[in-house]
């Protein structure tokens, strides 16, 4: 049933009244959640039902969903053929592959870095800014020596591949090859614990300094373990400017589905859309194991799974 304002503001005030009267204040909804799922994986895209099945198969053995996310996010990482994360990302507009990842666990921590080159894999660095700093974001140079630090070696990451396909857009330098297909997944394990991760290279050739959503906790991933968690993929500055993943979490608890809330944070970003339409994407699950997507032009999919499969499910859209 929908409401006018007025009629919203009537009921809504007699209800606060009815709270109050009655001496019980409870904002720990949505009360239709009960918490109870079986272990689940879902991800963002079509990269085949690897990923999943590793992040399951891990799960199965009793790791948490954190383990899970990290090793499945880590095969794309190291896919050549993957232009959009990792070793074989697109480069920016100066031929330099920067990388950008985040991580969140069900105890809310976090951790996340950005324009970080040579170092093939991103979501490892970012879940040892989580776990071995008080900090939850490292850039650039900063968190290229925190990865040597703690053994990560440095590497090349520009393929012949990425080189040509960056050669030829030096002739006409459009922003037309965008490729922002970053990968997010998110995870319940055994313990119905509750985890986060996205890694990307970014909006291809990209001006150089460009840093997406993929690393800002609220924006690229959001995880709450009494809700839900949620992540985005397309045009990063889209996700940014209305906290997005934040925003769908918020909504999931508010009792809205995945799929419902997803699509509420896709029509926000209605208003930041310019005159060409940009494509922008969430995928969610909340404390059920319920799972959804939306998106804003057609196209996308994602993948989800458990112990005995996993599925490709075409997201609905709104254009």
């Amino acid at each position: 049933m929908k409401y006018s304002r007025r009629q919203f503001v009537k009921v809504g005030g007699l209800a606060t009244t009815s709270l109050l009267f009655n001496g019980v204040w409870n904002l720990n909804y949505p009360q239709k959640l009960k918490g109870v799922s079986e272990p689940k994986v879902i991800y963002t895209w079509d990269y085949g039902p690897v990923p999943g099945k590793t992040a399951m198969a891990l799960i199965n053995e009793g790791k948490s969903s954190l383990d899970a996310i990290e090793a499945g996010i880590k095969i794309i990482e190291a896919d050549p053929n993957v232009l959009s994360v990792g070793y074989g990302g697109l480069p920016d507009a100066e031929g330099k592959v920067t990388l950008d990842a985040s991580v969140m666990d069900w105890n809310g921590n976090a951790g996340a870095v950005a324009f970080l080159q040579n170092i093939k894999h991103p979501v490892s660095v970012a879940r040892l800014v989580m776990e071995k700093t008080p900090h939850v974001l490292l850039v650039g140079e900063g968190a290229f020596e925190f990865a040597i630090e703690n053994g990560f070696k440095a590497e090349n990451l520009l393929t012949n591949k990425a080189k040509e396909r960056w050669e030829k857009w030096l002739k006409f330098k459009k922003f037309k090859d965008r490729n922002h297909d970053t990968i997010g997944m998110l995870a319940i394990d055994k313990q119905g614990n509750l985890s986060g991760a996205v890694s990307t290279s970014g909006w291809a050739f990209k001006v150089h300094g460009r840093v997406g959503d993929s690393p800002i906790i609220g924006a690229g991933l959001y995880v709450d373990n009494k809700v839900g968690g949620a992540a985005s993929t397309g045009l990063g500055e889209l996700a940014i400017k209305t906290a997005g993943s934040f925003l769908v979490v918020e909504k999931m608890r508010e009792g809205y589905s995945p799929t419902e809330a997803c699509k509420i944070a896709v029509e926000r970003s209605k208003k930041y859309q310019k005159k060409a339409h940009h494509q922008i994407c969430y995928i969610a699950i909340n404390k059920d194991g319920e799972v959804g997507g939306y998106s804003f032009l057609d196209g996308f999919a994602y993948t989800v799974g458990n112990r005995r499969r996993m599925r490709l499910k075409k997201a609905p859209y709104l254009l």
